[in-house]
């Protein structure tokens, strides 16, 4: 495995803030379960948290334990899964143990298994599921590099991973998992 993977993915079971590139731009990520690695990432993006975030994995085993699955039959599920991994992403209703800090002033919770080969090795990596959202600041656009997120963030950051974006334009479409709504286009 590639060391600036392993590096990050180290990182980021320290408490750090990582960056790394996505489907469309270059995300924030942390561990889900670490409030206070959440509390500095929502800190270097100057955003309020009852937004909540979404989180990725590599395969569906990284993201099923924040889901209530009482709550979702066979169908939706397997609707879901035809879209994995992709560009994706579903809401879901969250399992009970999911730290409120993650879903914010949501009920639900926003998945996505990463078909991206960067973030889903450093899903692999960490071994579950990691924070994913746009590295920028709140209502600043997001930046599709490395050099301007390691610029406007670097000493914020406990590791930058270079990659290319996935090329898509816009962030991935967003689901309501149950009924199959768009949230985000």
């Amino acid at each position: 495995m590639d060391n600036a993977l392993v590096a990050a993915a180290d990182a980021l079971r320290r408490g750090g803030v990582i960056a790394y590139p996505t489907e469309a731009v270059y995300g924030f990520g942390c561990d889900p379960a670490n409030q206070a690695a959440f509390e500095a990432l929502f800190a270097l993006k100057q955003r309020p948290p009852t937004q909540g975030v979404l989180l990725i994995g590599a395969d569906f085993s990284h993201v099923e334990p924040y889901i209530d699955m009482q709550r979702v039959d066979a169908q939706v599920l397997e609707r879901v899964q035809a879209t994995w991994p992709g560009p994706q992403t579903w809401i879901f209703p969250r399992a009970a143990s999911v730290p409120s800090w993650v879903a914010g002033a949501h009920e639900g919770i926003a998945l996505r298994v990463t078909a991206h080969p960067v973030a889903a090795a450093l899903c692999r990596a960490f071994g579950g599921a990691i924070v994913s959202t746009s590295a920028n600041r709140h209502g600043e656009p997001p930046s599709r590099q490395a050099g301007p997120v390691r610029e406007a963030f670097g000493s914020g950051l406990a590791a930058v991973v270079e990659g290319a974006c996935g090329g898509r334009e816009r962030p991935t479409p967003i689901h309501d998992a149950l009924t199959g709504a768009i949230i985000r286009s």
